[in-house]
């Protein structure tokens, strides 16, 4: 790895603390509540559908979640979705967006030994409000220099970043569970990125070919980024 990192960037869902199991667990409550329309493996697929053709109108996060949801019952249902399913969909949203904030194992112990050596930040997608609360929640706000919510992590944004931050790509250390969100567009700039693999990710940051690349590595729990580093 580059020996002239000045900042060391973390996603945050499901790198930092868990996100997408509850996501899931949102899915199959919703999946329960319209099985009378479409079977459940139907009505994923029609969901996660949904959402990504949604992505450029609502970005990332639980409020565009809600709105997919309601928008496949009411296709699923050919607009026959009733006025209390509703209501039960958008009580699945709103319990999602009051979830507790659970740190993944090692997270403290790495940003702490960080601190001090480098410039930390938050790189992550989602809604601005959420990400924020559970930033706050998390009680991790005190190790970062800068918190930048993106509304897309493409190879673009990430150059961005690095002129917000006044700094090159080489100088730049990025760790995330996404390969196609906090990978491939970090090496696409000239940074560095450490995979470190979540137990499930979302079909939509999945990609189908392998990594060779000699400012990237994977590890299986973020502590071991400190030999690294």
């Amino acid at each position: 790895m580059n020996k002239n990192i000045k900042v060391v960037a973390f996603d945050a869902d499901d790198t930092l603390w868990i996100n997408e199991p509850f996501f899931e667990e949102a899915e199959k409550k919703f999946c329960g509540l319209m099985e009378d329309f479409l079977s459940h493996q139907g009505l994923s697929q029609q969901l996660f559908t949904t959402q990504v053709a949604n992505l450029p109108l609502y970005g990332y996060g639980i409020k565009g979640y809600i709105l997919s949801m309601i928008e496949t019952a009411y296709q699923v249902s050919n607009g026959k979705v009733s006025n209390k399913a509703i209501e039960k969909i958008i009580e699945i949203g709103k319990d999602l967006l009051q979830k507790p904030v659970e740190l993944l194992p090692g997270v403290h112990e790495t940003l702490q030994a960080l601190q001090g050596k480098y410039k930390l930040v938050v790189a992550t997608k989602g809604d601005l409000k959420d990400q924020q609360r559970k930033l706050h929640l998390s009680g991790l706000g005190a190790y970062f220099h800068h918190i930048e919510v993106m509304t897309e992590k493409a190879d673009e944004d990430y150059q961005k970043l690095l002129q917000r931050l006044d700094i090159q790509g080489d100088e730049f250390f990025m760790i995330g569970n996404s390969l196609k969100s906090d990978i491939l567009p970090v090496l696409n700039v000239g940074g560095s990125a450490v995979h470190v693999p979540f137990t499930t990710t979302w079909a939509h940051e999945r990609i189908d070919h392998e990594i060779v690349h000699p400012k990237f590595k994977t590890v299986s729990q973020i502590t071991e980024i400190l030999d690294i580093l």
